[in-house]
């Protein structure tokens, strides 16, 4: 578990302007957080995740001092525990008077008593506040502690501090902690956590302007799940749900990384991570000279399984993703302990993500890492200097894993299909939802609607029933009036959604105007199907009688049935659809 905080990890550090600041936690290093200071790495190193700490000055006499201050939760908690709400609820039937004060005004009821006090006419302006910036400045650089005396100091230079009203004089005390208070709060790295900090901090167009309401939407229309690791079946899991899910990512591994976190095979405890050495996969992934002599290999000490073996990847619980270049971008899973370039082999998405490009795909025989390399016999590779051999080993694994992981796709009997792509949508379904088992979910995302209402019309009813009463010629798919084929997906729907912050408060109830703007965003869902063999059509001529049942009330029954089946095409079998 991610109890603690380990060396050579990421943590998002939130800071008291409620900004998320991502960060590698090297040891021996200096951690930089903007305005609000620096730290050493190992203070932090250790320690368990969620706690709050204060950056504190260096001392010229006590150098041993200077550091960080764990924050108890009493503290931090305080203004909550110990505060009143002094504003009472707004009432319906309300007379505005003016207060005693001569500037405040108040809201009274028809018996007179006041029930919420307003600041409308206070001019809050820079007069009120008489230390200067300078002033400021100088007592930041006076003051040793995290900022709470300088906090309480702007405080009271205000002079029109006792005319605000109790959410007036919470809201300018937050903004001044905000801006001055040396704090921050060391928090886990997940995937929305990761999102976040790319769309406010980073570049949102490399995630396509992904938000993480979004995210979870899309992994509860696709039914993500985990499978039991232990269930898997004969052959290469292709049974009904079990729990393998075809990607096209380009939002540089964030769709991938929201993927594993659902299926469990993200940030997986590497204590519980199942052993995948036995008997059978320690003859296929040992060397030329761990098989010299049984002695030799029994004398070797355990080494973590080739990463490049077919017989180490998993049948359950997998992300399959196809991209178009000829390496995968899934930069982004870096900030989960995870190289694709370099992978370790304890780390659980080694085993469950595999990959693909889009020519092993639809011609893997014109693909060189498909093509299967020269053998040699066993004693000319004996002869081979220990380079050599190394090398050859090495070629013959990585060939071992891509035909598995090809085949295995081309197969099929996928789960569930999720796109992130700027591709040419109508051309990725046309090779990936074939691909798909018969009730798999399909799900599409795309930063405008146009591509999914384009794809949604393809998929139409209309389009359906003209495909169905004149089909086009086999083999002459896709055509111009059928780029897709109507029949494979049914309820093709597109989604919306986005998490737009609000202030709720008695009479002062409005969005925040200080929210970021983007793309909406759109998710298209459909579900496959897989459309009845033949053309199956029947009609069937009924005798009825009326019938008095006693009681007055008259009815028919069927009396005769006769079926006259017509127009069957059926390929085999002798039963008749009545419909």
């Amino acid at each position: 578990m991610r109890d603690l905080i380990r060396p050579d990890t990421f943590v998002g550090l939130r800071l008291p302007s409620d900004a998320i600041q991502v960060v590698r936690v090297v040891p021996n290093t200096s951690i930089s957080i903007g305005k609000y200071g620096s730290f050493y790495a190992n203070h932090i190193i250790g320690r368990p995740y969620h706690l709050t700490f204060e950056v504190l000055d260096k001392s010229d006499t006590s150098p041993a001092q200077s550091g960080l201050r764990i924050v108890s939760a009493s503290e931090l908690y305080a203004d909550l525990r110990d505060g009143e709400a002094s504003t009472p609820s707004e009432s319906n039937d309300l007379g505005v008077a003016e207060g005693n004060s001569g500037v405040e005004y108040e809201l009274v009821g028809e018996d007179g008593e006041v029930v919420l006090r307003t600041n409308r006419a206070i001019i809050d302006d820079s007069s009120t506040q008489t230390m200067t910036m300078a002033q400021i400045e100088a007592l930041k650089a006076e003051c040793t502690g995290s900022g709470r005396d300088l906090i309480q100091k702007i405080l009271g230079s205000h002079i029109a501090l006792d005319q605000k009203t109790a959410f007036a004089l919470a809201k300018y005390t937050l903004r001044k902690t905000k801006k001055y208070l040396r704090s921050f709060t060391v928090l886990p790295v997940d995937v929305p956590l990761l999102a976040h900090w790319i769309l406010t901090d980073k570049e949102p167009i490399k995630i396509m302007e992904l938000r993480e309401e979004t995210l979870a939407l899309m992994g509860s229309l696709l039914n993500l799940h985990c499978t039991a690791i232990h269930s898997e079946p004969n052959g290469h899991g292709s049974g009904i749900g079990s729990g393998r899910w075809l990607l096209i990512d380009e939002t540089s591994g964030l769709l991938a990384a929201s993927t594993a976190e659902k299926i469990g095979v993200l940030n997986q405890p590497k204590a519980l991570v199942p052993s995948i050495v036995n008997d059978e996969h320690e003859q296929a992934n040992s060397d030329a000279d761990d098989t010299a002599t049984a002695s030799h290999s029994i004398a070797q000490p355990f080494k973590p399984p080739r990463i490049h073996s077919s017989s180490s990847l998993a049948y359950l619980n997998t992300i399959t993703v196809i991209h178009a270049n000829s390496q995968p971008n899934l930069s982004l899973l870096k900030y989960f302990e995870f190289d694709h370039a370099n992978p370790s082999p304890s780390h659980p998405l080694c085993r469950h993500l595999k990959t693909l490009s889009w020519l092993q795909l639809l011609a893997p025989e014109d693909d060189l890492a498909y093509t299967e390399p020269d053998t040699f016999p066993n004693e000319t590779i004996q002869s081979w200097k220990s380079g050599r051999r190394g090398n050859y080993y090495r070629k013959r694994r990585r060939w071992e894993r891509i035909k598995s992981i090809v085949d295995e796709t081309r197969a099929g009997g996928f789960d569930g299909l999720m796109i992130a792509t700027g591709m040419d949508l109508a051309t990725v379904l046309h090779h990936t939802v074939p691909l798909l088992r018969g009730g798999a979910q399909v799900v599409i995302y795309s930063p405008t609607v146009e591509p999914l209402v384009e794809i949604s019309d393809y998929y139409s009813l209309g389009r359906r029933t003209a495909f169905i009463t004149d089909p086009p010629e086999p083999g002459s798919m896709p055509t111009e009036d059928f780029p897709l084929d109507p029949t494979l997906l049914l309820a093709a729907t597109i989604h919306t959604v986005k998490c737009r912050p609000w202030q709720v408060l008695p009479g002062r109830t409005h969005p925040l105007m200080t929210g970021r703007g983007s793309s909406e965003g759109y998710i298209f869902t459909a579900t496959r199907v897989l459309p009845a063999e033949g053309k199956i059509e029947a009609r069937g001529n009924f005798k009825r009688r009326r019938v008095n049942d006693g009681n007055g009330s008259r009815g028919s029954e069927i009396v005769e049935q006769t079926l006259e089946p017509i127009g069957r095409e059926l390929g085999e079998g002798d039963g008749t659809n009545i419909s």
